[in-house]
């Protein structure tokens, strides 16, 4: 190995390969999964949903959302009659151009109640939220994103208390939500006005319906119990037979984890099934090159079989070389692993999370590559007839 350092160090570059690319896969989605739940805790702690079902149509099933069953009396009942639930909201929402002045900018509307602004763990960097009094009186208030402040106003100091028009309607800025960027779907977070839930319902809107409702439990010990009592509450207010399907969705943040911590982990697991074929590209490298090996080296193994050696011996002699092969490319594997995991989180921003599990589930794959695929090759040479070895050319 030594003597043919360069066809030694080419055959370790399968597995050298492989083994980085494992570990950087991996890392790739174990960051995802740690940044989707992350985006998820971000939505407020022991987060409740309740979306409206979906509809069919002509025996075709609409996404969830499709049908108009949730109203504003809906998210006062629960707030009145569900004792598990701290806050509460009802949402609509709708894309809209605002305007200040000479600037305008296409962002997103949201109409909500002031628990929203709890429920969600949405910070005010300046300025105040509206109140309950705001809301029963559909004032012409709002609350914008950094994202819109900056496009309208580009960071000017008394941007609280200046008007913008959205849908040639009115609203006077009251306050300015801290940056949260961007979640982990692209979403920038930053990029919305918050408005009143009546005003923009009714002003904007136009409409009874609400898009969702959106809750918190009084702990994270009570979800369960609230999301039970919010089914049993809807279902009552919504008239819905005891062996009926229900036409709204109840969504716990644990529920969301659930969902896509499963996508997340499905993706891992492709991924890091595409990157072990070539692992097994680079085994089979190993047993080409041990093959070859055998082959060049026949009256050595002729010499050690005449002067006493077992075939056995032999055997240990060419596993060993295999595996050591592995070992070491495995080693230089993990070190370039985690140095292309590195480069992808700096250069590419991609969240990244290297593991140990990861390390080593690689390292042990690839040793047991290289005893696999070493083992053929060795048993040639343990078999070879010393005699038939000794006159090879």
């Amino acid at each position: 190995m030594i003597r043919n350092k360069l066809r030694t160090f080419l055959t370790m570059l399968g597995i050298i390969i492989g083994v980085a690319s494992v570990i950087a896969m991996l890392a790739i989605g174990e960051g995802s999964k740690q940044n989707i739940q992350a985006s998820i805790s971000s939505l407020g702690t022991n987060s409740i949903m309740i979306i409206p079902g979906a509809i069919s149509q002509g025996g075709v099933h609409l996404e969830a959302g499709s049908q108009q069953s949730l109203t504003r009396e809906d998210a006062e009942a629960i707030q009145q009659k569900c004792d598990a639930i701290k806050y509460i909201s009802p949402v609509v929402q709708s894309g809209a151009q605002v305007i200040a002045g000479s600037k305008n900018w296409r962002t997103v509307v949201m109409g909500v109640f002031s628990d929203y602004f709890y429920s969600r763990n949405l910070e005010i960097q300046d300025g105040s939220i509206f109140n309950q009094t705001d809301d029963k009186a559909a004032a012409k208030v709002c609350v914008i994103g950094l994202t819109v402040a900056l496009n309208l106003f580009e960071g000017q100091a008394n941007t609280i208390g200046q008007t913008i028009r959205i849908n040639r309607i009115p609203f006077k800025i009251i306050g300015i939500l801290e940056k949260k960027g961007q979640n982990t779907f692209g979403q920038d977070q930053d990029d919305i006005v918050i408005a009143p839930f009546a005003t923009v319902q009714k002003r904007m809107l136009s409409t009874t319906n609400v898009h969702m409702i959106i809750a918190s439990a009084k702990s994270e010990e009570q979800i369960d119990e609230a999301k039970e009592q919010i089914l049993q509450l809807i279902r009552l207010r919504h008239k819905i037979p005891k062996d009926g399907d229900d036409d709204f969705m109840v969504r716990t943040q644990s529920d969301l984890s659930n969902i896509f911590g499963s996508i997340s982990k499905v993706l891992t697991i492709l991924l890091a099934s595409i990157a072990s074929i070539s692992l097994l590209v680079g085994g089979i490298g190993i047993m080409n090159i041990m093959l070859v090996s055998v082959t060049e080296r026949t009256r050595e193994i002729g010499i050690r079989l005449a002067v006493g050696a077992k075939s056995r011996d032999v055997l240990i002699q060419f596993v060993i070389e295999s595996v050591f092969i592995s070992f070491i490319g495995g080693l230089i594997g993990i070190g370039l692993g985690i140095f292309v995991s590195m480069m992808v989180a700096n250069f590419g921003g991609w969240p990244v999370t290297v593991t140990l599990f990861s390390i080593l589930l690689s390292f042990l794959f690839s040793t047991i590559v290289g005893l696999f695929f070493g083992w053929y090759p060795a048993q040639k040479a343990s078999n070879l007839n010393p005699i038939d070895a000794l006159r090879y050319e």
